[in-house]
């Protein structure tokens, strides 16, 4: 017997808005029921497991044990400007001059996430 992920919970403040920000990020829709003032709310992903937020009192203290990593089908450069301009932070960058490495981003409730390469990109630097 095995289980299956069915959502990755993320705690925030405000689920809608946070979610409305992910549903930007991926692509993917909010759940048809959604609405703004819902306390919990969900972004639909195409495979995988939902995207699932949770409304709670307490904010963020500390780095995140757990976080999203994105493999953009453009380059890793455009999709972290296409982020920050959606209002995600930088946290670190972590790139390097030979096309390597990756950059640490914030969704604007301050939860970390990684931006990596893209698939040519990968295969551009290895060999």
């Amino acid at each position: 017997m095995v289980s299956v992920v069915q959502n990755v919970a993320i705690d925030c403040a405000d689920a809608y808005e946070l979610a409305r920000f992910w549903s930007e990020v991926t692509g993917s829709p909010l759940h048809p029921e959604d609405r703004p003032g819902d306390e919990e709310t969900q972004v639909l992903l195409p495979e995988g497991p939902v995207l699932h937020f949770n409304q709670v009192p307490e904010p963020k203290t500390g780095k995140n044990r757990l976080h999203l990593c994105l493999q953009p089908a453009s380059s890793r450069e455009e999709e972290v400007e296409r982020l920050l301009g959606l209002g995600a932070t930088m946290v670190v960058d972590r790139r390097n001059g030979d096309g390597t490495g990756w950059a640490v981003l914030a969704d604007p409730e301050g939860n970390e996430f990684c931006v990596l390469r893209s698939s040519a990109e990968r295969a551009a630097t290895t060999g």
